[in-house]
C-alpha cells in the first residue's frame, strides 16, 4: 500500500497501487469508448435503449462487463436522464430523442474486476443557452473537483471544491443553478459503490485525507432550479421536483503524487 508520509495514522480514502490504477484505467478507457460511440450515435430519431444496447456492445466488445446491468435490478447497461431527469433513467426503446434534447449518460464498466465510471452531457443538436450554460458549468464544477485530488486534502476539500466551481459557473453565467440535494460521488475500485460518499458541496477539512493512490467518482449535478428531486414509479428515475432541466457529468480520479489522474479518459 503506498503511504503518505505523517497520515498512516489517520483514515484515508482507500488506496490503490500503481499496477492497480493502470487496471482501473483500462476498465475507465472502455467505459470512455463506450460513451463516445453513444455520444456519436445520438441524434433525432434514436431511441435511448438504441444507445444502451451501442454501450453494451462497445463494453462487452473490450472484454468488459456493463456494471450496471442488473446492479440492484437495474435492468440496463446505461443510464438515460433526458431534461428534467437527473440520474438513473432507464432506456426504453419507446424514449425517442428530439432535437433540442439535454441527454446524461452514465455508464460503468468492469475489467479484470476492477469498475470504471464517468457521465456526461449533450445535446441533440444546438441546444438553448440556458442548457448549454447549465451543462459547461456542471463540467467546470466537476474539473474544480478534480483539480482538488491532491494527497493531503480532505474528503469535503473536494466537495467545497465542486461547490465553489458552481458559484464560479454562477457568477460567470449570471444565473443560478441548483446543487441536486442527497446525491453526489463515491469510492471505488473493486466495486463501483463504495465509502466514502462525497457530497457536492459543504464545508472543507473534513473527513477521511486523500493519499497518493486514493479514488474517488467525483459527479456534481446541476439543475437550472430547484435542489429538490422525485423518484419515479419506476424506483429508478430521479427527476427535478420542479420540472426544470439538470445535467450530469462524472469521472473517476485518482489522487497522485504527480497530481489528480483521470481514470475515465
Amino acid at each position: 500500500m503506498i503511504g503518505l508520509p505523517g497520515l498512516r495514522a489517520r483514515k484515508v480514502v482507500p488506496q490503490r497501487t500503481p499496477g492497480e490504477l493502470d487496471a482501473m484505467a483500462a476498465a475507465g478507457a472502455l467505459v470512455a469508448s463506450a460513451l463516445r460511440a453513444v455520444r456519436q450515435a445520438a441524434r433525432p430519431g434514436v431511441s435511448t435503449g438504441d444507445l444502451d444496447a451501442i454501450a453494451e456492445s462497445v463494453i462487452r466488445d473490450g472484454g468488459g462487463i456493463p456494471s450496471f446491468l442488473g446492479y440492484h435490478g437495474f435492468p440496463a447497461s446505461i443510464c438515460s436522464s433526458v431534461n428534467a431527469r437527473v440520474v438513473h433513467g432507464i432506456p426504453s426503446a419507446d424514449e425517442i430523442l428530439a432535437a433540442g434534447d439535454l441527454v446524461s449518460i452514465d455508464c460503468g464498466a468492469i475489467l479484470d474486476d476492477w469498475h470504471g465510471d464517468s457521465a456526461v452531457t449533450f445535446g441533440i443538436g444546438a441546444l438553448i443557452d440556458a442548457d448549454e450554460a447549465l451543462s459547461e458549468a456542471t463540467r467546470s464544477s466537476m474539473e474544480s473537483g478534480i483539480a482538488a485530488m491532491v494527497p493531503g486534502n480532505r474528503l469535503t476539500d473536494v466537495s467545497h471544491a465542486i461547490e465553489a466551481g458552481t458559484h464560479a459557473a454562477e457568477a460567470r453565467d449570471g444565473r443560478k443553478y441548483g446543487i441536486v440535494a442527497g446525491y453526489g460521488g463515491h469510492g471505488i475500485g473493486r466495486s463501483m459503490h463504495m465509502d466514502p460518499f462525497l457530497p457536492n458541496e459543504g464545508a472543507p477539512g473534513r473527513g477521511p485525507y486523500l493519499a497518493a493512490g486514493s479514488v474517488l467518482a467525483i459527479e456534481p449535478m446541476l439543475t437550472l432550479g430547484t435542489t429538490k428531486t422525485v423518484v419515479l414509479e419506476d424506483e429508478w428515475t430521479v427527476v427535478t421536483a420542479d420540472g426544470t432541466r439538470a445535467a450530469h457529468w462524472e469521472h473517476t480520479v485518482a489522487a497522485t503524487d504527480d497530481g489528480p489522474r483521470i481514470l475515465t479518459l
